[in-house]
Formats: structure tokens, sequence, C-alpha cells
């Protein structure tokens, strides 16, 4: 029986990943990850004293910068602060949201957070626009069977 084509009760056997799937598929998230950090720093922008001048490549570059640091440094520093997490139910990962953007504002010179108060109103901001963005847009993986 080949890969793809229907087998004994009718259901399309699945094609077996290969790694270039697997590449394009981490590729397709990062490049949602970022598109999301996009709208999300906008809107944080937008609502909080945040400012990235007026340059738009600014916030582009910013919404990179915070996509990259989200994927190889929060995660590690979540693993570091795992028993603040534990102990808070979770409410520390609001902190360590509020230090990826301070990192961030530190790494991009023109992408101001401003004080701890407006960078933390912005993390939670971008960590709710980006839940929402991944609800809306992000197809469910249950669902590609």
């Amino acid at each position: 029986m080949t890969p793809g084509r229907a087998g004994e009760h009718g259901r399309v056997q699945p094609r077996p990943s290969t790694g270039s799937d697997t590449i394009r598929a981490v590729l397709l998230r990062l490049v949602f990850a970022w598109l999301s950090n996009v709208v999300a720093l906008f809107v944080a922008t937008w609502i909080t004293p945040a400012d990235y001048g007026d340059d738009f490549w600014v916030l582009l570059v910013a919404a990179l910068v915070f996509t990259i640091v989200n994927v190889f440094i929060r995660p590690i520093v979540i693993l570091l602060a795992l028993p603040a997490v534990i102990l808070t139910l979770g409410l520390a990962l609001i902190l360590i949201n509020t230090l990826m953007l301070y990192l961030t504002d530190w790494i991009v010179p023109s992408f101001e957070t401003g004080s701890f108060w407006a960078t933390l109103a912005a993390a939670v901001i971008v960590s709710i626009v980006n839940l929402i963005l991944n609800l809306v847009l992000k197809p469910d993986e249950r669902l590609r069977d």
C-alpha cells in the first residue's frame, strides 16, 4: 500500500514526514510567531507608553528579537524559575514575560518599553493578543489526521 492512498477501510494513509517537512513546519511556526509578535507589540505600543518611534521597521526588528528571545532564552528562565512559577500558580510567568520584553528593549535601542509598570502592562497585552491570535489563526494540529 502506498502512502497517501486509501487503505482497507477507505481511510487515507498519512504520508511519512521527511526532514524537509519538519524544517518547513518549524519555519512556519517561527514566521507565525514573529508576525503574531508584530501585531501584539503594535497593540501594546498603542495602549501603553512603549514606543518604537515613527519607523515601522523598528517594530519589525523588535518583534523578531522578541521572538528569538522567547524561543531560546525564555524556556531557560522558566526552568530556572520553576519553583516560583509553581508556588505562584503561574503568575511568575507574567514577570518572566516582562523580563523578556525588557531584554528586547535592551537589545533593540530604538524600541523603548518605559517604566517597570508600563513594561508589565505591555507584557500582559502582548500575551493576551498572542493568545487571541493563536486561537483564531493557528490551525489546530489535532485536525490534520
